[in-house]
């Protein structure tokens, strides 16, 4: 900086000139006119606004000057600055308003246009199925029921006429629950829920109990230690075996289409009479029955598919349940959901259904609906 000046002469400081500083504020604002981008903008602010721009630089020398001239010179710097920081300002709005227009041109996306989700999983048919299942019923006014997978031998077993010595209560077929001296196992059917209804609801009943049970059976193609079922239960005055029947047709073709059914005899201990519903074979429609020329490996040439068990209810069920059977009669039925996936969608392998893998369950989306 230049040494203290003790007579007035403005002239002698070059950089505080009225025709410097005007230079110095026209290079500033062509500088920022000059400037396209953001970046730009501020390379040029530095160069003319900070404390080595020229202005920067002349306003050191106001020092330089005689008292009586140190107010004028520092009135036209000012004056100068402003005019660079107001020039500034102007452009930096524009630049900032032009670079905004063209990143959101730029990023622009057209929210008309279709897009193709990626799915990040997919319900499993068995629900989907129970759902379909559950819906057939409430619209022909049935209730949905559920209980405990972890039930009582009582309801398991004794209420529904199963005795002590029946096969199906043996280690083979039952998971029992410690400790034995509690008497509890994991369901191996949903027809205990039938009794729960029958125990806590006011006749008459109607309801379909789906599931989830238990049994000590091998792990393969057809058969699974932990699987579902769905079991339907009427009980009501003057309930016969032919309100059965219409019943499980009904049901076939709500899930089947037009196909046929029929009732060929059995035994279950907790309906008299039992049959077996069997399903028109949907490959051959019975043609390949005695035809060697026309095998169909579906129903191995029997033209039928067997589906579940039914009945009417056993009398000792009844009044196990606390309920006359000289005033009320009813019927049951059970299906395995697993065994009418299969049927509905030509499932070969039972074990896909365990295995979680999204693409069996996303082939089959819309299918078991």
């Amino acid at each position: 900086m230049s040494g203290p000046n003790k007579s007035y002469d403005p002239v002698e400081v070059t950089p505080l000139n009225a025709e410097e500083i005007d230079r110095f504020v026209t290079e500033a604002i062509a500088a920022f006119a000059a400037a396209t981008t953001v970046a730009e903008l501020k390379e040029a602010r530095i160069a003319h606004t900070g404390d080595r721009s020229p202005l920067g630089l002349a306003n050191r020398e106001i020092g330089a000057l005689p008292p009586q001239a140190r107010k004028d010179a520092g009135k036209r710097i000012g004056q100068a600055r402003g005019r660079v920081n107001q020039a500034l300002a102007a452009r930096d709005a524009e630049i900032s308003a032009a670079e905004l227009e063209a990143t959101l041109r730029a990023e622009r996306v057209d929210v008309t246009l279709p897009v193709a989700t990626a799915p990040v999983g997919a319900r499993h048919p068995i629900s989907g199925l129970m759902d379909l299942v559950s819906d057939v019923f409430v619209a022909m006014g049935w209730e949905i029921e559920e209980g405990p997978e972890a039930e009582s031998e009582w309801t398991n077993f004794d209420a529904l006429n199963l005795n002590v010595d029946h096969p199906a209560r043996t280690m083979q077929d039952t998971l029992f629950l410690d400790p034995p001296s509690d008497h509890l196992v994991l369901r191996t059917h949903t027809s205990p829920v039938q009794i729960r209804s029958l125990l806590n609801r006011d006749l008459p009943v109607y309801v379909l109990c789906p599931g989830k049970v238990y049994r000590a059976d091998e792990f393969d193609a057809t058969h699974v230690p932990v699987f579902h079922q769905f079991e339907g239960l009427c009980v009501d005055k003057g309930i016969t075996l032919g309100h059965l029947k219409g019943t499980l047709d009904h049901f076939a073709r709500a899930m089947f289409g037009d196909v046929k059914t029929r009732l060929r005899p059995s035994y279950f201990p907790f309906t008299e009479p039992s049959a077996e519903v069997d399903l028109e074979c949907f490959v051959c429609h019975g043609e390949s029955v005695n035809n060697p020329d026309r095998p169909c490996r579906t129903c191995s040439s029997e033209g039928w598919i067997e589906w579940g068990g039914c009945g009417v209810v056993n009398p000792r069920v009844l009044i196990a349940a606390g309920v006359d059977p000289e005033v009320y009669s009813g019927f049951a039925f059970g299906m395995g959901v697993e065994r009418t996936l299969m049927f509905r969608n030509s499932a070969a392998d039972m074990r896909d259904m365990v295995e979680g893998d999204l693409r069996f369950s996303r082939s089959l989306i819309g299918q078991a609906r």
